[in-house]
């Protein structure tokens, strides 16, 4: 195992320097500091936990707690993060709600029974987390005000609603999974705000909303909006089982660009985050906290990225839209 005396003999400087500068303390020049973290990591140092906590009064180790992580967007941001803390030498705690408020709560207890020094938080849809004796920065949208930093949902709602309107499509359903969830509400939000006045929109939610979508594409809608591409998916086998083709006569879109999306049959029009901006920019903000410095930033946004692909077109005529068989 690696250690500071180690690090110090390759390099040629004392121990208390390459531990002042892998600590964060004493008069370490920035340009030492980045050379012994540099040549730190090259070598395979992890640093005492233990140690950590008795010289500092820290553990090194942060909670991170996610609401569902049978959604394959959450295991992603979950690997982002623990590979973001871990250049920072980090430890993350992962722990998964499971969809459940009881269990989110539960889950705060345990982490805060560990001796995290502070809490990275996705919350339930519709829940905030309640003060805690550390510091706590939530990742969700814009329009929570606790929101520490986030995707800009309303403002990738944006994007795939100009690009839908821009091909020609004036009559479209968007489909939400649930109203509670603050993320699809801006999103869904960015999407009507972005849409033309020349274009009629019906928002519909859930299983009640998914059984709809054929009835609103047989009075003319020809293109579909949902605030997930696990949404996208039903929404497609709703129009397989009706002989309707994507795109040419339906345009279909997603959110988040899950790794199915391109490899869908047409590849799914999409919207993606950019995960490891929002995972540094979330590190930034814990680790300033946990140092009892404020963040330069809070409620931030991080814009998102249109990824057009094959599953949109310009609309067919309405009177062309049932394929000839």
């Amino acid at each position: 195992m690696v250690s500071i005396k180690d690090i110090a003999s390759d390099i040629g400087v004392t121990p208390t320097t390459v531990s002042n500068a892998l600590g964060g303390k004493g008069r370490v020049s920035a340009d030492l500091v980045d050379r012994i973290r540099t040549r730190a990591s090259e070598m395979g140092y992890r640093p005492s936990l233990a140690g950590r906590a008795l010289q500092s009064g820290r553990t090194g180790i942060v909670g991170l707690v996610m609401p569902d992580l049978t959604n394959p967007l959450f295991p992603r941001i979950a690997q982002t993060l623990s590979i973001a803390a871990d250049a920072r030498q980090l430890g993350i705690l992962i722990a998964d709600s499971r969809g459940s408020v009881e269990a989110q709560t539960q889950a705060f207890q345990r982490m805060l029974s560990l001796g995290v020094d502070g809490m990275l938080v996705v919350p339930q849809k519709g829940t905030a987390p309640d003060p805690m004796p550390v510091p706590v920065a939530v990742i969700n949208t814009a329009s929570d005000p606790q929101n520490a930093v986030s995707a800009d949902h309303g403002g990738g709602g944006a994007l795939v609603a100009r690009h839908i309107a821009d091909i020609g499509h004036r009559k479209v359903v968007i489909l939400g999974a649930d109203p509670v969830s603050e993320v699809q509400r801006d999103r869904i939000a960015g999407m009507t705000g972005a849409l033309r006045a020349d274009v009629d929109v019906d928002v519909v939610w859930g299983d009640k909303g998914l059984a709809q979508i054929l009835s609103l594409i047989n009075r003319g809608a020809t293109a579909v909006m949902t605030t997930s591409d696990l949404l996208a998916l039903p929404v497609r086998s709703e129009l397989m089982r009706a002989d309707l083709l994507v795109p040419e006569q339906v345009s279909l879109t997603g959110f988040d660009n899950m790794a199915f999306s391109p490899v869908m049959h047409p590849a799914l029009t999409t919207v993606a985050q950019n995960v490891e901006e929002i995972a540094t920019r979330a590190l930034d903000i814990i680790t300033a906290q946990i140092a009892g410095t404020p963040p330069q930033c809070l409620g931030e946004t991080v814009p998102m990225r249109l990824v057009v692909r094959q599953s949109t077109s310009i609309p067919a005529f309405a009177t062309n839209r049932r394929p000839h068989r």
